[in-house]
């Protein structure tokens, strides 16, 4: 199994509450970075290829089934180059993954995100809770190695412009470090 050292392009996740903007992030990292990368929207992946245990109707979601998952994800990670958008990262081995992105976002302006998408109240209470409570940071400091972790603010067009110029920067310096520009 190839890991951090032996691929020629990093593995990125981008992971945070929902409405914090990974799917955004993720979006403009593939289309700016120097090199080819590919984004996978984990839950999309999920529905399309059925990695998951049913529908839960009380929080309008799939049960994602995590073996069938890391399956399906295993081939792409060893190749490199994939950015991983997903609300949760403790489920990807830390072999995996080069650098972890932790999206924030403040509670009030994540609410009215949220809303905005029609999650039902419950939801979006839950998601406010896990926000307010560092739930996503502290899952990635535990995870991975302190180094590979990043939190970022997401409130705007000029933190989504920073955020995907400082994860193009932490690619060149990733590539120079392994002797990989090209």
């Amino acid at each position: 199994m190839a890991d951090g050292a032996s691929r020629t392009s990093p593995n990125i996740v981008i992971t945070g509450t929902p409405g914090t903007g990974k799917s955004t992030h993720a979006q403009l990292l593939a289309n700016e970075s120097p090199i080819p990368l590919r984004h996978i929207n984990v839950g999309d992946l999920v529905k399309e290829k059925g990695l998951h245990d049913g529908f839960d109707e009380e929080w309008q979601s799939y049960s994602v089934d995590e073996d069938k998952l890391l399956d399906e994800l295993e081939p792409l990670t060893a190749e490199g180059g994939i950015i991983l958008d997903w609300h949760t990262c403790d489920a990807f081995p830390e072999r995996w993954v080069d650098l972890v992105v932790v999206l924030r976002c403040d509670h009030t302006k994540l609410w009215d995100r949220l809303e905005k998408r029609g999650y039902p109240l419950k939801k979006i209470q839950e998601n406010n809770e896990a926000e307010i409570m560092n739930v996503v940071i502290d899952e990635a400091r535990s995870s991975y190695a302190e180094e590979i972790v990043v939190e970022l603010q997401s409130e705007g067009m000029e933190d989504l412009e920073g955020n995907v110029a400082r994860i193009v920067q932490w690619i060149q310096a990733w590539q120079n470090d392994r002797g990989t520009t090209g």
